[in-house]
């Protein structure tokens, strides 16, 4: 699916124009993949890598344009289950056209961030950007859950909290494999800005962006660290909550078996000290439950 943008007063603008200069394709079929490669000269294993999921991020040079793949963090859908996982966006930069290639659709110019664009460079600059800022709140996202995770974890023994745990764990080594891929991106960009044609304000820009991408690594390797080392005091925190449970079950059913031994006692069938008596029945009820309390008083003193 092809969609076209231009760039206008107040930001970056959708448009029927067919020489608009911006190109954004979601899941290219065959045909527009034969168009983009025989038209633009896209290399076709750079174009078959922006919509491959595991390919890493990397800055490419062809003869008329540059080729960016970086990596960006898809929505969370209700089918993945905990489970966040890293896209692949391909940016093809000419002289006078931007080519956008992506396997699945986003909303990419409704960001306050493309507000005062003036080139195709500045928007390719601020999707790395904004990418960036995705994972950022993808990671608060997956530090909340962990934490509310933790806390049934705590009150429960079922397997699902730490499957949930076990998932956003393999989430965040995801995560920091595209962070870290865009990080190198990013350095490789800086030291090609003079021929990718930035300018001063485009390099301070570069500059701030370097700082954000480290900073989003080194919070996803502390979240990532904290879940790994942790992991196996929860697992410990389950097994000590069944081992309680069936403490308390063990409890429970040795207070139940001690009544039912002193009325056993008293119902074989021999003659019995109490038998002449009218209150014999209400007498061994009695005593059943003042074993069954003596029982308890012991193990509650045991604490």
């Amino acid at each position: 699916m092809l969609t076209r943008f231009k760039i206008a007063v107040g930001g970056v603008a959708e448009t029927s124009d067919e020489k608009a200069p911006i190109l954004f394709y979601v899941n290219p079929d065959e045909t527009e993949k034969k168009f983009l490669i025989n038209s633009y000269k896209l290399d076709e294993h750079t174009l078959n890598s922006a919509l491959d999921p595991d390919e890493s991020s990397r800055l490419e040079w062809e003869p008329e344009h540059a080729a960016l793949i970086f990596k960006r963090p898809t929505n969370l859908s209700g089918r993945d289950q905990l489970l966040f996982k890293a896209a692949t966006t391909g940016v093809f930069l000419f002289s006078d056209r931007l080519i956008i290639v992506m396997a699945d659709d986003a909303c990419l110019f409704e960001n306050k961030l493309f507000s005062k664009v003036s080139s195709l460079s500045d928007i390719v600059l601020r999707l790395l950007f904004r990418s960036i800022f995705h994972f950022l709140e993808h990671l608060k996202v997956i530090n909340m859950m962990s934490e509310e995770l933790e806390q049934k974890i705590n009150q429960s023994m079922e397997n699902r909290y730490l499957i949930h745990l076990f998932t956003l764990e393999k989430s965040l080594v995801y995560y920091l494999n595209a962070i870290n891929s865009n990080n190198v991106l990013i350095e490789k960009i800086k030291l090609n800005a003079a021929k990718l044609g930035f300018n001063q304000e485009q390099l301070e820009f570069l500059d701030d962006m370097i700082v954000e991408s480290t900073q989003c690594l080194k919070q996803a390797e502390i979240y990532s660290n904290i879940l790994a080392s942790l992991m196996d005091a929860r697992v410990s925190i389950v097994s000590n909550n069944l081992n309680v449970l069936m403490k308390t079950l063990n409890i429970i059913t040795i207070s139940i078996m001690v009544p039912t031994l002193v009325v056993s006692i008293f119902s074989m069938n021999v003659t019995i000290p109490l038998a002449p008596l009218h209150f014999a029945f209400w007498i061994i009820m009695l005593l059943a439950l003042g074993s069954t309390t003596v029982f308890l008083l012991f193990w509650w003193r045991r604490k």
